[in-house]
């Protein structure tokens, strides 16, 4: 993203925004949105569920025992199925559906 010109949040700004964000919505997903996650299969959840958290595709592919090549696709998958530009947007999503909660809520 740098080297394309973009600016790169610092992940503890990044969990802040999440956090704030996740606060200001309530705890309660959205329905459409909770919909688009059932379009995901139980792989992919967990793979979104991972980004959520921050981890790469190498400590994923690590934890779950796959190839990198295999969540490189997983996450392709995701971003195609639900309309998302980039990890950034899944993390959100992620957060805003309620499959993954802040830490300390």
């Amino acid at each position: 993203m740098v080297a394309a010109g973009d600016a790169l949040p610092a992940p503890n700004i990044t969990k802040r925004l999440i956090a704030e964000f996740s606060r200001m919505t309530g705890s309660t997903p959205r329905a459409p949105l909770k919909d688009r996650v059932g379009a995901l299969t139980e792989r992919e959840t967990e793979v979104l569920s991972l980004i959520a958290q921050g981890l790469s595709n190498g400590e994923m592919a690590e934890g779950l025992v796959l190839a990198e090549q295999t969540v490189k696709t997983h996450v392709g998958r995701i971003l195609m199925k639900l309309g998302l530009r980039d990890r950034t947007q899944a993390a959100v999503f992620a957060y805003e559906t309620g499959l993954v909660r802040p830490a300390g809520y």
